[in-house]
């Protein structure tokens, strides 16, 4: 049996998204209802993925907003990154741009591994961003794209584990 391959992965978002209720619904699979800012917490998980154990570390950061100093701590010894932005704010859509251009500028890359992540879709009554916009912006980063709802457990079906020599992050289904 080959080792467990380690991988790290930073979500990253405008805050009250769901970063961490996605987070948290992944690695303990239950929904937090209650908002509770986070400053920055760390879940370990081992998935198995086509017979191969991945070692995975969720690194469940604080809010951003686009005046926000981008830690250095989120571009050292990471995989790749989950931008979350939530599907009822405009606001949030507009940030995880600007994280994602802070974030190319912090790593020096054009292109890092990436899954972009719509969140709450489950409030389909207050939507302000469709799927395509979604999408678009993925896919002009070159990066993947879903969307989750944490509240209805929609976000265990995916793992992410990323591969820096190609950019790629890889979604496996659960």
């Amino acid at each position: 049996m080959p080792q467990p391959k380690y991988r790290k992965i930073a979500v990253i978002g405008y805050r009250s998204v769901g970063k961490s209720s996605l987070t948290i619904q992944f690695v303990e699979g239950q929904f937090v209802d209650s908002y509770d800012p986070t400053i920055e917490n760390t879940f370990n998980k081992m998935v198995s993925v086509n017979g191969q154990d991945f070692n995975l570390q969720l690194v469940d950061t604080a809010g951003q907003d686009e005046y926000s100093i981008f830690p250095q701590s989120h571009s050292m010894d990471i995989h790749g990154y989950v931008l979350v932005y939530a599907v009822t704010s405009m606001k949030s859509f507009e940030v995880v741009q600007v994280l994602h251009d802070k974030l190319l500028d912090m790593v020096g890359k054009i292109q890092v591994p990436t899954v972009l992540v719509g969140n709450k879709k489950d409030l389909h009554m207050e939507r302000v961003i469709k799927p395509e916009e979604g999408k678009k912006l993925a896919d002009s980063w070159g990066a993947a794209f879903m969307e989750s709802s944490a509240k209805e457990n929609e976000v265990n079906k995916y793992i992410f584990s990323a591969d820096r020599a190609t950019h790629k992050l890889y979604v496996y289904s659960k």
